[in-house]
């Protein structure tokens, strides 16, 4: 699974993916439409629990999880018809599974906004409106398709038609389809779409170097509409960001006290991204490593154990559980077997954020 970057041109999408990914391009330039080919990167997710274990069960290495980013070029108004490559740009949103909305809470007058003020809650109108936009010609054309297959009594469209004339009806009232209730056999029915407003969304608010808890007026108005419309919301200074990325991280540390930081805020931005994506994190532990496992929240012990081998899954019979918890306050797995801590958990089993897991498979 993977996230997308998007945002108006010059909001600091491409400063924080470059960060994120310490990686460097041309398109940290200070000009519209930099990014036309989206930009691919990895990032582990910080995750201190591992650290933890380690101090129990010392092993030669340690597998953080990661996530998949991708950097989309700066939308702007008109997209949805065209305008600046838009219809290329919305394809690359389509087949991303979560976006990442950067919107810039910072004033700078050497920095161009694309409209010429800075106004955070108009950009994300913006961006929201192109998006619907797009959403309703998809579904325009896929009402025509299942309309005339539904003419022939076909359930299956019969069924796709209906679902689609209830998001079209929500999308015209100017409201994105993730504030519509659909049960899973609609939300099934509409999954090939790839409509970007039923995405889950994570607001990413660029803010200047002294406002990196986000507690300005423009950062408070973004954070409080993302409450309302039950996204998330995560406070970054690029530029400080970027600065970070490119000291040894053994020297971060004075960096970070200098500004108050407790951690790099991209640390933060990586952790809420995986749990946009409704991905969580198990553990296997050790010495040859200790190891994050990604899967999404309410996975199955036998898919969760496919993860690790495909062949896991066929052969799945039980599996181990123990908790961190666990871990310290007994100190091995065989002591926490001996206190009867042990969980022996089935097929049914549905493997917990944090479970550290032994599976055992024919």
């Amino acid at each position: 699974m993977e996230a997308g970057i998007v945002g108006l041109p010059n909001v600091g999408k491409s400063t924080l993916f470059n960060a994120l990914t310490e990686s460097k391009s041309a398109a940290s330039e200070n000009y519209p439409f930099c990014t036309i080919e989206p930009n691919e990167g990895v990032i582990t997710v910080p995750d201190d629990r591992l650290d933890k274990i380690t101090t129990y069960i010392t092993p030669q290495k340690v597998i953080p999880a990661v996530v998949k980013l991708v950097d989309i070029a700066g939308i702007v108004k008109g997209a949805s018809e065209g305008e600046g490559l838009g219809n290329k740009f919305l394809s690359h949103i389509r087949a991303v599974d979560a976006i990442l909305q950067v919107v810039r809470c910072f004033e700078d007058p050497d920095v161009i906004h694309v409209s010429g003020q800075v106004d955070p809650m108009a950009d994300i109108e913006t961006i929201e409106m192109e998006l619907m936009l797009a959403d309703i010609e998809s579904l325009q054309s896929a009402q025509q398709k299942a309309g005339k297959t539904a003419r022939s009594g076909n359930k299956e469209a019969i069924e796709r038609l209906a679902v689609i004339d209830k998001c079209l009806a929500h999308l015209e009232s100017e409201t994105p389809l993730r504030k519509l209730e659909l049960t899973e056999p609609e939300e099934k029915c509409i999954r090939s779409f790839g409509l970007m407003t039923l995405k889950p969304l994570l607001y990413v608010a660029n803010v200047s170097e002294d406002d990196v808890e986000g507690t300005s007026e423009l950062a408070t108005k973004v954070r409080e509409y993302a409450a309302g419309v039950g996204a998330g919301f995560v406070a970054v200074c690029a530029s400080i960001e970027s600065e970070l990325a490119e000291v040894p991280a053994e020297d971060r540390g004075e960096m970070l006290d200098a500004y108050g930081l407790k951690e790099p805020a991209l640390n933060v931005l990586a952790r809420e991204a995986y749990r946009t994506l409704g991905l969580q994190s198990y553990f296997t532990a050790g010495e040859k490593e200790v190891r994050a496992w990604t899967v999404p929240v309410g996975t199955a012990a036998p898919q969760a154990a496919g993860v690790i081998h495909t062949d896991f899954e066929k052969t799945f019979i039980r599996v181990n559980v123990f908790t961190l918890d666990d871990l310290v306050e007994h100190g091995s797995e065989n002591e926490i077997k001996n206190a009867g801590k042990l969980r022996v958990e089935g097929k049914a089993y549905i493997v917990q954020d944090g479970d550290i897991c032994h599976f055992l498979c024919n």
